[in-house]
């Protein structure tokens, strides 16, 4: 007992530890991590990380909770939360393991399209909300759509393969493996 503790104290520190990191990481233009001035996105990153072997609920409360703390820093308008819950929710039901098997392609990949969708539900608010003109929102969208998922896709292993391989070998997985044998 006193081990799953322990497992459950410093499994909260990672995952607090990599929220924060990326959540720091968003406003900050480290070399290669800006394409055309748009950086990369690393709160969908790892929204996109978390949820990939997860439930659509983890996902969709990872969505949330990462979206109310991404607009309390940078503003609640356009709003992250209804993209980064869609993201989750999305990446959730995909069920990468039955029809992808190569790790970091698939999480690159996904990312990619995630930042698409992402990115598009931010231009409906803009459009939605007549703050800019169709034509402005549609020229900036091109050029931030492509920039920000290809750099995001780029880095999505940076931050998947360690979170991955901390979840993977959890104390109850290695548990249920055991098991599993007998």
């Amino acid at each position: 007992m006193k081990f799953w503790f322990r497992y459950s104290f410093v499994n909260s520190l990672v995952i607090g530890g990599s929220v924060t990191l990326c959540l720091l990481l968003s406003p900050t233009r480290l070399p290669g991590t800006e394409l055309l001035g748009i950086g990369t996105n690393w709160v969908l990153i790892w929204v996109v990380v978390w949820s990939i072997k997860r439930t659509v609920f983890q996902g969709v409360m990872a969505g949330l909770v990462l979206g109310l703390i991404q607009d309390g820093l940078t503003g609640a308008y356009p709003s992250h939360v209804f993209s980064l819950v869609l993201v989750g929710f999305l990446t959730a039901r995909l069920q990468k393991q039955r029809y992808i098997q190569e790790d970091f392609i698939s999480v690159a990949l996904i990312v990619f399209v995630m930042v698409i969708i992402a990115e598009s539900i931010t231009a409906t608010q803009y459009f939605v909300a007549k703050v800019r003109p169709l034509e402005e929102i549609y020229r900036e969208y091109q050029q931030l759509v492509l920039s920000s998922a290809i750099l995001s896709s780029l880095w999505a292993p940076v931050l998947y393969y360690p979170l991955n391989n901390w979840w993977e070998k959890a104390p109850h997985k290695i548990q249920s493996k055991v098991k599993s044998k007998n």
